[in-house]
């Protein structure tokens, strides 16, 4: 199996070979979709099994909302979101991972045996980038932001966001492998909603091939967002179809990883595209 469709993590080398399903779990009251349905530690915990029955591949943590507008969350609070469920969910046997941009919650997750560093600031805060250096082992997902969770939406990008993304993860993968982090324990993730505006967005998943040009896997997450409200009028409660969609083209336009609330419907989306490529391969071959 070749290096590069390997993502090599704390304690899984996740093969890349078949596109992975991160299922979303928001420890949070206040996330823009499904913040507050899921409280307390039990209840969590019973949503990871959950995700992992309906074929999540990977599960995603995350202790504060970074929905536009969110103001950032005290340490210690994040702290006792996170790491009840933490302590549980790394016994479930699939690669987990933490959604945090703070160093200290880095440290503890990944002192409880976390996988995977999800960054919306791609380690650019104080102690993130040597926490993940000095471990050694995790997989990191660097993602594109545009300004910050409280300020994005109040002013988005400028010019060709595709080509801006594209330079900016470059550069940080670049920077994290020259600190001595393996070119196989990074993902990168061009932050859709981050700081884009609607065509934007579009934009980065029509000439999505160009992220992948630079060499690094691509972890995509289309789930709910706004721009796929504002091309079909849903609510986020509605946007099933659109997420499986997006979701479905970023893969096929070489996503390795889609990030997403609904596990179920994607994994069986995703299972179709695979017998469909199949069958035209069988069809070749003849």
């Amino acid at each position: 199996m070749a290096n590069d469709s390997i993502w090599q993590c704390t304690r899984y080398a996740i093969d890349l070979h078949h596109p992975k399903v991160m299922g979303i779990v928001n420890v949070t009251p206040d996330s823009f979709s499904d913040g507050g349905q899921h409280a307390d530690t039990a209840a969590v915990l019973r949503q990871c099994e959950q995700l992992l029955r309906e074929g999540a591949h990977i599960l995603d943590l995350g202790a504060e909302s970074s929905r536009p507008g969110a103001a950032p969350l005290p340490v210690q609070q994040e702290l006792e979101r996170l790491l009840p469920v933490l302590r549980e969910a790394v016994k479930l046997g699939v690669p987990i991972s933490i959604d945090s941009y703070k160093s200290e919650v880095m440290q503890a997750a990944l002192d409880l045996g976390a996988d995977i560093i999800n960054d919306i600031w791609a380690l650019r805060q104080p102690g993130a980038q040597g926490v993940v250096v000095r471990h050694g082992a995790c997989g990191v997902c660097l993602m594109h932001m545009h300004r910050d969770p409280k300020t994005m939406q109040l002013q988005t990008m400028q010019g060709d966001a595709v080509r801006q993304v594209g330079v900016f993860l470059r550069d940080r993968a670049l920077d994290l492998e020259a600190a001595g982090v393996q070119r196989q324990r990074l993902m990168l993730d061009p932050g859709i909603g981050f700081g884009k505006s609607v065509e934007q967005n579009l934009q980065l998943l029509a000439r999505q091939p160009e992220l992948l040009a630079l060499g690094y896997p691509v972890l995509v997450g289309w789930s709910r967002k706004s721009t796929l409200g504002a091309v079909t009028g849903l609510d986020v409660r509605e946007r099933l179809v659109p997420s499986v969609s997006a979701a479905l083209l970023s893969v096929q336009r070489g996503a390795a990883v889609v990030r997403v609330h609904d596990v179920q419907a994607t994994v069986a989306a995703l299972k179709l595209l695979q017998a469909v490529e199949a069958a035209a391969t069988i069809g070749e071959k003849d």
